[in-house]
């Protein structure tokens, strides 16, 4: 599992022209699932988001977490983060999991965010040709994987 987090001041996702998600001040975090994942890693890195300390402190010191801020999560599927384009100019998706089990993680992903008391959690949909907008604090990019 790989998880792209950006830290942002607001984020949304549309869909055919319409918010489905929307957040303040927060993660915007893109999820990718391999065929390899399983429950734990999902469980893993649900807590190593909580609790990553990327938000300045009185002290302009990236010390604090998104539940000390009281911040919110925007959560989008994307399995293009196992792009493989090593061969060639056309990337291969064989390293990303299929559709059916990587929903499933990332539905499982969604509710072990959502169990840690975070003020907001929006999502985007899986599957959908999303537009997804934020603005990047900072900027700080961060990638997670197990």
């Amino acid at each position: 599992m790989k998880l792209v987090v950006q830290r942002v001041k607001n984020a949304k996702v549309e869909v055919e022209g319409k918010i489905i998600g929307q957040i303040g001040q927060g993660y915007m975090v893109l999820i990718g699932v391999a065929p390899t994942d399983t429950k734990e890693i999902a469980d893993f890195l649900v807590q190593k988001l909580i609790n990553l300390r990327v938000f300045e402190d009185e002290n302009q010191k990236m010390n604090l977490s998104i539940k000390d801020i009281n911040g919110e999560l925007l959560l989008v599927s994307q399995f293009t983060l196992y792009a493989d384009a090593s061969h060639g100019n056309r990337p291969s998706f064989i390293n990303a999991a299929k559709p059916e089990m990587a929903n499933e993680l990332y539905e499982y992903f969604v509710e072990g965010c959502r169990k840690q008391e975070i003020k907001k959690v929006a999502t985007g949909e899986f599957g959908a040709d999303m537009q997804v907008s934020l603005q990047n604090d900072g900027p700080v990019t961060i990638i997670l994987e197990k």
